[in-house]
């Protein structure tokens, strides 16, 4: 099936606002189409995140019951060598400085952070007219 009016004819009679309000119509649809893209992408990864996140809970849990047994059959072992009370000191303190440990390391983490630089700079350069509510 051919087009009864060839595309040159077509477009040396078309007004301009007739093809810019045709090129904004088109635009406007695929940015529609590209956000129900993202969010139909979005929701399946938001749906395996929580799926792995759940195992990742499962996992912690576990593994603390295992850390628990584990300490109590430290405790047990050690009270063999020492009584029961001091033995029940040394668990705690080497959890604590375990704690100590993990605690520093993290607020040293924490201060590398430096958010998103490069998206900021690339946001500061879109111009005016394309920003929402902007003007052209």
């Amino acid at each position: 099936m051919t087009d009864p009016i060839p595309p040159e004819e077509k477009a040396a009679t078309t007004s301009i606002g007739d093809l810019l309000s045709g090129v904004t119509q088109d635009l406007s649809t695929l940015f529609r189409q590209e956000v129900e893209l993202a969010k139909a992408e979005l929701t399946e990864s938001a749906k395996k995140a929580g799926r792995g996140a759940g195992m990742f809970g499962g996992a912690g849990l576990t593994a603390l019951f295992a850390l628990l047994f584990l300490s109590i059959a430290a405790w047990w072992g050690l009270g063999y060598l020492l009584n029961n009370a001091l033995s029940a000191v040394v668990v705690a303190v080497v959890y604590g400085i375990v704690a100590l440990i993990l605690f520093l390391r993290g607020k040293k983490e924490l201060k590398q952070i430096d958010g998103a630089p490069k998206t900021v700079d690339s946001l500061k350069k879109i111009p005016e007219s394309v920003k929402p509510g902007g003007h052209a």
